[in-house]
Parts: C-alpha cells; structure tokens; sequence
C-alpha cells in the first residue's frame, strides 16, 4: 500500500532519532522557534515536520510509546484537520510548478504572508506553525522575505523548513535555526518497505530502486512512477559504452529524453547520471571494485565533469535551454577525451 502524502502520514520510518531530539527540545521548554529539518530529496522531512506539527497542535498527549516519538493516532481530530488541510493554526508552504515545465519555486509573495499568520493569536490558544517544504526552492528575494521573520519571531510561533540543499539557503537563514539532519535508511529497511508499497515488482527491481533512491524512500516512489528504473538502464547502457559510444544511440536516447515536454524524463536521467558517476568515482578512489569505463580517464577529471554535468542540468532548466542539446552536449563531455 502506497503511503499517503506527509501531512495524513502517520508512520515515520528511520527517523526516531530526529523525532526524539523534537521532543525533547519541546518537553524541556527551550523549543527554538525555527527548525531547519536537513536531508535528501524523499527521505521523510516533510513527515516529520507534519508529525512535529500534529503532536504539538495536540498539546503534546502523553502515553504515546517510546519507540514511536511524536506519535498522534490517525483518528485524533487535530489529525484529521491537518490531513484535510483544515487545521486554523497550521500554514504550509512548497513549490509551486513554474512557467518552464519542472522549475519549481517559492514565490515571495506567499513568503510575505508568513509574518501576519504567525503574529495572529492562535485560534485555538496555543502555537501557530509554518511548514516551509523544498525551501531551497526560494530565490534570494524569498529568503530575505523569511529571513524578517527569523530574526524577530512573535512568541509562540514556529518554522518548520525542510530542505535537501542547505548550503543554497542563506547563512543568515541558516544559523538562525536549530538544524535536524535525517539519513538515508539503510538497504534492508528500503527493501522491507518497497515490498510492501510495491509487491508487483520483482524483487530485483525493488533492490535497484532502494540503491538509486539513496536510501530516500519518498524517492524510490517518485523513480518507480516516473519510469526511474527504465532512465537508470539508459543510464547504464550509456556509461557501458564509454569511451566510444554510437552517436545514433546517443541522438536516439537525446531524443527519447527531450520528448517528454515537462522535461522530468531529462531531468531524473540526468540526476541518476551523476549519482552513477559519483558512486563509481567514490568506488574507484577507496580501491573498491568499480566500472571499468572509470579507468579511462582520471579520476580528477571524472569529479570535474560530474559538476560539469550538475551546472549543465541547472541552467537548461533555469534558462529554458534546448534539453535535447543538452543531452548531447552532457554525454558527449563525457566520452571525449
């Protein structure tokens, strides 16, 4: 059974560490009133956030089990409300689609709101909650827009920011928060959990969804649905064929990438690209076994095309570049020599 989305989730897998350490901060009375909630893309930030959220909306109910910190019962009326979206003292924020497929972002003016919510009077007396999700999706205009809010916070009032890059974030935004990093689960975990939201795939493919995931179950789900295992073979094809690949083969998956006009068939090739790269660059410079196409080139120039790649991949999406180019440029970097 697929899980619901974050805010009606009300399992936390592999994080009862961060959920702990919420928990304590908020029992012994010293809860800061900005959390910066860091981890990769899909690993269950924005679970816990919503978890955090439910449980002190709740006014924190005991006789909840050790081994599940934050708990609130599904059938809890302050859970239903947040579940439904209906809950007074709980606003939420995340990208919305831009005008170039993709693109996602954090538009200022909804930042702009966040001070007047939080200065409210909570309508049920007790805390108002921000939930910022992808917050790296702000530009540099947003984030000064939510940094006022950072530095003078009314009282009784709380940010919840999830982010997988907190080094886009500015360091005024970064050092103004209490910082709870959330880690990938490990191989066993993801595959017990694979098996149960996705039993029609083979037990194979669940073990390469868990390994390209990184460990991030909300992305394992987000690969199986957007053809994440079909991009991963290309990927591999490709990178087998190094360093001489057909230029038809490379035209033919070029063209197969660009046809897809959201451009989320480029833009996930184009991330497990990299994330092989990487992986078989980290192999290859402890002494591990690794690809054999990473012993054509040193590895100094393999970590410079692997960030080559991650500008290349940026700016295509931010400038509204021909995706089909580059495709073809991005591989063609990589077989040159």
């Amino acid at each position: 059974m697929i899980p619901p989305e974050p805010r009606a989730n009300p399992e936390l897998r592999g994080h009862d560490h961060a959920a702990a350490a919420l928990a304590e901060a908020a029992g012994a009375g010293r809860l800061h009133h900005a959390w910066l909630l860091a981890g990769p893309r899909g690993v269950g930030k924005a679970t816990l956030a919503y978890r955090f959220a439910r449980w002190l909306l709740a006014e924190r109910p005991a006789g909840v089990a050790e081994e599940a910190p934050l708990y609130l019962p599904p059938a809890h009326p302050v859970f239903r409300r947040i579940a439904a979206g209906g809950h007074a003292d709980l606003r939420a924020l995340a990208p919305n689609a831009g005008e170039r497929g993709v693109k996602l972002m954090i538009r200022v003016d909804e930042v702009r709101q966040v001070p007047r919510f939080l200065g409210l009077t909570a309508a049920e007396g007790g805390w108002r909650i921000v939930i910022v999700e992808q917050v790296e999706a702000m530009n540099a205009e947003a984030q000064n827009a939510l940094l006022k809010t950072l530095e003078e916070p009314p009282a009784r009032a709380l940010l919840l920011l999830t982010t997988a890059a907190p080094d886009r974030l500015l360091p005024t935004i970064r050092s103004r928060c209490r910082r709870v990093d959330l880690f990938p689960l490990p191989a066993p975990e993801m595959e017990a959990l694979l098996a149960g939201w996705l039993p029609d795939l083979a037990p194979e493919q669940r073990a390469v969804l868990a390994r390209i995931a990184g460990g991030a179950p909300g992305r394992a789900l987000q690969l199986a649905e957007g053809d994440g295992l079909l991009l991963h073979k290309s990927v591999e094809n490709f990178l087998a064929t190094l360093p001489h690949p057909d230029p038809r083969a490379l035209h033919a998956l070029a063209d197969t990438l660009a046809a897809k006009r959201d451009g989320s068939a480029y833009v996930t090739f184009m991330e497990l690209l990299r994330a092989s790269l990487g992986e078989a660059i980290r192999a290859a410079g402890r002494g591990q076994p690794a690809p054999a196409w990473i012993a054509t080139r040193p590895l100094a120039q393999w970590a410079t095309l692997w960030d080559t790649l991650g500008r290349l991949a940026d700016e295509t999406e931010t400038l509204n570049l021909d995706r089909k180019q580059a495709v073809l440029s991005g591989l063609s970097q990589l077989a040159s020599r």
